[in-house]
């Protein structure tokens, strides 16, 4: 990993048209940590590096050593990674992929970390539309989706991964500036193609950091209960998959048909059957069908 300057201002070698861009500027390391590392807040460090394979890999290889609090964020990303093990991989400075270690500690039953992910979700979604003022919503599990040209696209992705010591590490990536033509799949989006009123990235980053900050310092003065946090009621809310005819591709090959109906207490969406069956998901691939079949 080779750290940007800390002034925010290009690194030695400033030629490369990577960091060349007027319209793609580096993010300001030294002005993101005074804004966002603060006297009794969550977040204890920010560090911004020029290029790496996986934030997530580099932030759960040192979370040992760190606070919890430490925040990770690439310009680009050769290896990020997703659900599945699919790939996360987009221009440099086009979009936010950055993972933050968080430590529950005892206060929270391991049984409810599950609910992180979709914490970072709602958090996500939720800074988002105030920042960018473009409405964003989730897709179970953790999609982020827009709406460019009236159609549903992912704009965006969470992964959280449990590291030694007791922490779990949250990677977040989502799309700013891609063009149509840099669009890694016709599915894909970004907040530039939905018309978002804001696309510079470090309002976008502070805001989501801020709105992580506030969700999981609710979750976990609440013992992580998800619907004595309000987290549960928000997730549904912003959930665009509940009340959609979907198919769950399930491990081991099993294929589910039917109505997403609910996201329970652990955070499974529950899925009705056409024989009337419910049944809750907690792993596997959702997908929204258009109609009926």
């Amino acid at each position: 990993m080779t750290p940007s300057d800390a002034s925010g201002g290009a690194p030695s070698g400033a030629g490369d048209s990577r960091w060349s861009s007027l319209e793609r500027p580096p993010l300001n390391a030294a002005a993101l940590e005074r804004a966002l590392v603060v006297d009794g807040g969550l977040w204890s460090s920010v560090e911004v590096v020029a290029a790496t394979g996986s934030t997530n890999t580099d932030l759960a290889a040192r979370a040992a050593q760190l606070p919890e609090g430490a925040v990770l964020v690439a310009e680009e990303q050769s290896a990020g990674r997703g659900r599945l093990d699919r790939s996360w991989v987009a221009p440099a400075r086009s979009g936010l992929f950055f993972s933050v270690l968080l430590k529950p500690g005892e206060g929270v039953p391991q049984e409810r970390w599950g609910w992180l992910t979709l914490l970072a979700g709602v958090a996500a979604v939720t800074g988002l539309s105030r920042a960018a003022g473009v409405d964003t919503a989730l897709k179970w599990p953790n999609d982020l989706l827009i709406t460019v040209d009236g159609e549903e696209r992912k704009t965006g992705g969470i992964l959280a991964e449990r590291v030694p010591g007791g922490g779990i590490v949250i990677g977040i990536g989502l799309n700013v500036t891609l063009t149509e033509d840099e669009l890694p799949v016709p599915e894909a989006g970004s907040l530039l193609l939905a018309k978002a009123a804001v696309t510079d990235r470090e309002p976008l980053l502070k805001a989501v950091l801020r709105s992580l900050e506030r969700w999981y310092g609710d979750w976990r003065a609440a013992g992580g209960d998800p619907a004595a946090s309000g987290l549960q009621e928000a997730y549904a809310a912003n959930c665009v998959t509940l009340g959609r005819h979907v198919r769950a591709d399930l491990p081991g090959g099993r294929t589910l048909t039917g109505t997403a109906e609910a996201v329970d207490a652990d955070g499974r969406l529950v899925v009705r059957s056409a024989e009337d069956r419910h049944e809750a998901v907690g792993a596997g691939d959702v997908v929204h069908l258009r109609s009926v079949r």
